[in-house]
């Protein structure tokens, strides 16, 4: 990451997650997996001894430091002459944005391997005039997308669904990547708990962040020293690489015997947190929308965030939360089949995003205020 790079990061709101990005993040598999264990699609939380808890816009904002207010991430994946004003033959356009076309080795349908990115724009030459930096930029933010929020199983691919949104850096700023991350994170749960599953992708170093923060007993010895964002705390970590199945056993068991006082409901609230976080989380914009309940858009990705179900993550009393929403019928769709303008296709989805302030909020009392969601379908989750 260039210092010169570093502008173009900031407006576009992924400054804080490229900062993460300087470290190498080991995943300790056993432990993830033994959550995602308890993760029920239904209800989008992990279900516990001592009740449910879940990741939340809230956690994505400190533990990443990206923001969680703003348009949904959406458009469409590849056909971009098609179904945008301006837009233009995916490869033509890539050609002109990055100033050539990656042999076609390299290429695999609509992604191109990680490596002719790394190996083409490792390095910024010394003297690069502002469009080279701009160029620099734009690939740089297509690796820090597709590999640290929206990594897939193949772990070594750059989509080019992103192009639309490079081309226009300066604007890249107005997009909501907190809550397109949060949609993925639960996609990616919610297959491999409704699947034959076994490779989990997404943003996990969020995941495991946020367990190790909320649930002092799982999480390794030291690392008392943190900083912004909060993931960076463990960026340090080796987990243990040998007895994986027997690991996964003891967290099991580790979990079966959790209660209500090993969970740090608001580990965000201590002031040396407070001391740390960068204000911009903090202000109202963002801030309103932990409490949103409210759908999370990251393309063909549509999920719910189900916060009325963990109030005491925000510092409220739980009450009895609305039935969840029936989304089975999304978890079938993943943008395979053809390509569509999403937030068309999905539109009574991105019109529940686009009135997210309307939605019914848990406050600090445990009260709540009313919600519309018109064309909802509900059921009982048990």
């Amino acid at each position: 990451m260039h210092d010169r790079i570093i502008p173009y990061l900031e407006r576009a709101g992924l400054y804080h997650l490229a900062r993460l990005n300087s470290q190498w993040f080991w995943l300790d598999e056993p432990l993830v997996s033994a959550f995602v264990e308890r993760w029920r699609p239904e209800t989008h939380t992990f279900h516990m001894p001592f009740g449910e808890c879940t990741v939340t816009l809230q956690d994505v904002a400190f533990q990443l430091g990206l923001p969680v207010d703003g348009e949904a991430v959406s458009g469409c994946l590849g056909e971009f002459e098609t179904y945008m004003e301006g837009g233009r033959p995916a490869w033509e356009w890539f050609e002109d944005l990055f100033g050539e076309r990656p042999p076609p080795n390299k290429v695999k349908q609509m992604t191109v391997h990680f490596t002719w990115f790394h190996e083409r724009f490792r390095v910024l030459p010394p003297d690069a005039s502002e469009e080279t930096v701009r160029i620099y930029a734009r690939a740089y933010i297509m690796m820090l997308l597709s590999t640290q929020l929206f990594g897939d199983k193949s772990a070594n691919r750059v989509h080019i669904r992103w192009l639309p949104f490079v081309a226009n850096l300066d604007g890249m700023g107005r997009y909501s990547w907190g809550s397109a991350a949060l949609a993925w994170l639960y996609r990616c749960m919610c297959r491999v708990a409704n699947r034959n599953v076994t490779n989990l992708a997404g943003p996990l170093q969020l995941l495991q962040s946020w367990i190790f923060w909320r649930f002092p007993s799982l999480r390794p010895a030291g690392f008392e020293v943190f900083s912004f964002p909060l993931a960076s705390r463990w960026s340090a970590y080796l987990p243990p690489n040998d007895g994986k199945e027997q690991r996964v056993i003891r967290y099991r068991l580790a979990l079966d015997r959790l209660t209500a006082r090993d969970i740090v409901w608001e580990p965000y609230s201590a002031l040396d947190v407070l001391a740390v976080v960068h204000p911009e989380i903090l202000t109202e914009e963002h801030s309103r929308m932990w409490r949103a309940v409210t759908a999370l858009i990251y393309f063909a990705v549509i999920e719910w965030h189900q916060v009325d179900r963990v109030v005491p993550q925000l510092g409220g009393v739980q009450h009895t939360p609305e039935d969840a929403l029936n989304v089975d019928w999304l978890h079938a769709k993943d943008g395979r089949g053809g390509d569509r303008w999403f937030p068309h296709y999905y539109q009574k989805w991105h019109e529940h995003w686009e009135n997210r302030l309307d939605a019914r909020h848990p406050d600090t009392s445990g009260g709540i205020s009313e919600r519309i969601l018109p064309g909802s379908t509900q059921i009982t989750a048990t």
